[in-house]
């Protein structure tokens, strides 16, 4: 079944400020150096987002509008952190003037690329690629600009390759690139002790035939990816020359890594996904919240739009107080807001807040029961039956028979201290009674002791 990803028309729900301003700071080894009227190359290479880049490129990018893409292959229905990086160079692109095309690789998918993996892929059926395509376009449309003369296009190879046998491709594209060259690819050779099946030898030519059918029928130019992309996108440009005597360009970025060296995009619980369903806001939020001071830092400069201006004057601000983490916060905002949106945000913000004892009862009962455990994730929890709670229980026998407290001695002790909460709402008499309306989202009672000791009842 083909499954098409028609061209998305859409307005981007944020503007971006212009970054060109005149600098006259005369060392270029100070991190906070700024070429006056930067090109898009030195820009990128400024905000830490250039690895490699082929001889021409950068004087074609500043001749005029061009048009280029990047690669998504879709082996999950949901892009990372770690695409976000791409999405980045699409939208330099775009701002500066440029055509982007973001392609889908419904048929490269089927493939799987070889490139930094040590092992086979897991081959996807048909059927979960193309709800992955969907899922996948559908992400993209958020994030690149389809208004204007330059409007952004979302496309899938499979569209151009689901028609064509396996014998029209080995004649027109795979009489072009000898075996020679294919074997000299770094990530053939890495796996050459390990294995490498057929498949996955041949993905260099079919992602090297998109860039050939792209550069016929869309007149681009320029194929971006990450650094270990630069053998599959460098077949495209050689394929184009040996076939068509054309001139195609190619750039990499780095593959983004945390201070520690670890992959980047991973936390505790696996892959921080753009879909609210895998990775919900709040923890999308807390993900850029909890980073390293340089980590945050250089995220700032490869994750955001914010004038270098202005994130030269967050770095100096954050080097003088970093325990206010300047920083992480200006970041967790903007990529939450531009990711999920600002009622999302303020969400975020709010549960944060709730989590540090900053917080309102009034916010805590506006947490909807995903985000309040997410918030909770860990917190001791106790059961209490919900028909207990209809009848009405009183708070030391509640807290006694679920056992959160040692014992009925200690539960009198912190309510006449005060130190004890329910619901973020101190003042609790020892003959308060607790009922299911007292529940948060029907479901929760959240008590606190002192500052940072949190329990939650939940009613069975």
């Amino acid at each position: 079944m083909a499954a098409k990803l028609h061209t998305f028309k859409l307005a981007l729900g944020f503007t971006v400020a212009s970054i060109f301003a005149d600098r006259t700071e005369a060392n270029p080894k100070n991190p906070g150096f700024l070429p006056p009227n930067m090109t898009l190359i030195e820009e990128l290479r400024w905000r830490g987002l250039l690895h490699d880049i082929m001889p021409g490129t950068e004087e074609t990018l500043e001749k005029g509008p061009l048009t280029a893409y990047i690669g998504f292959d879709p082996t999950a229905d949901s892009l990372h952190v770690g695409h976000f990086v791409p999405v980045m160079i699409l939208r330099h692109l775009q701002r500066r003037g440029h055509k982007v095309l973001a392609i889908i690789g419904g048929a490269t998918g089927m493939i799987g690329d070889p490139s930094g993996k040590s092992d086979e892929r897991n081959l996807l059926d048909e059927r979960t690629l193309r709800h992955n395509e969907q899922a996948v376009g559908a992400q993209l449309a958020r994030f690149l600009d389809f208004s204007g003369d330059n409007a952004a296009e979302v496309l899938n190879n499979y569209d151009w390759f689901k028609d064509m046998g396996y014998l029209a491709f080995i004649h027109d594209v795979g009489k072009h690139i000898s075996i020679n060259y294919m074997m000299a690819k770094e990530s053939v050779k890495k796996r050459l002790e390990t294995g490498i099946s057929f498949t996955e030898f041949t993905y260099q030519l079919a992602q090297g035939y998109d860039f050939l059918h792209l550069y016929e029928t869309r007149g681009c130019t320029l194929q971006a990816g990450g650094s270990d992309q630069w053998g599959n996108i460098t077949t495209g440009t050689e394929l184009i020359r040996r076939k068509l005597g054309g001139e195609a360009y190619a750039m990499t970025f780095p593959l983004i890594t945390k201070a520690d060296g670890k992959k980047f995009g991973k936390s505790e619980q696996g892959n921080v996904w753009l879909d609210r369903k895998r990775t919900s806001p709040y923890r999308f939020y807390q993900f850029w919240l909890n980073t390293s001071d340089e980590d945050a830092l250089r995220y700032l400069r490869i994750f955001t739009f914010l004038e270098p201006e202005t994130i030269l004057a967050i770095e100096a601000e954050h080097a003088q107080a970093p325990q206010q983490r300047l920083a992480q916060t200006r970041l967790a905002e903007d990529l939450t807001l531009r990711v999920h949106g600002p009622e999302d945000l303020a969400t975020a913000q709010a549960a944060s807040r709730i989590l540090f004892g900053q917080s309102t009862a009034d916010e805590l009962t506006s947490l909807d029961a995903e985000t309040f455990d997410d918030v909770f994730d860990g917190v001791p929890r106790f059961s209490v039956s919900r028909q207990l709670l209809e009848q009405g229980l009183g708070v030391v026998d509640l807290l006694a028979d679920c056992a959160v407290l040692p014992s009925r001695g200690e539960i009198r002790r912190a309510l006449k201290e005060n130190s004890l909460a329910l619901n973020k709402l101190k003042g609790l008499a020892e003959d308060r009674v607790v009922s299911t309306a007292d529940l948060l989202n029907n479901r929760y009672l959240l008590f606190q002791r002192g500052k940072k000791q949190y329990y939650v009842v939940v009613a069975e």
